[in-house]
């Protein structure tokens, strides 16, 4: 692996684990931690350089939904839905 794939990989994997941080639940939380640590364990000896760019992409989709789903849980548990009650005569 070139020096500048591995700092690009690197740099993956500490966003994704900085990213995982954000889940507000324990469980969701280290699920997410554990996941990626394995993943990228399992991984590390991977050589062929089409087989690493499929698999960065891969990592990169799944930052995008960790994005998404850490902060739009935050969202939804800090943020109660208030309805509006009907006007009183």
């Amino acid at each position: 692996m070139a020096a500048s794939s591995r700092a690009q990989v690197l740099d993956l994997y500490r966003a994704m684990l900085r990213e995982s941080k954000h889940f507000s639940a324990y469980n969701y939380r280290t699920y997410a931690i554990r996941r990626i640590r394995d993943a990228f364990r399992e991984n590390k000896n991977v050589k062929d350089p089409v087989q690493i760019q499929a698999l960065m992409n891969k990592a990169r989709r799944d930052l995008g939904i960790i994005r998404r789903q850490s902060h739009g849980l935050a969202f939804t548990v800090c943020h109660k839905f208030e309805v509006a009650s009907p006007e009183s005569p």
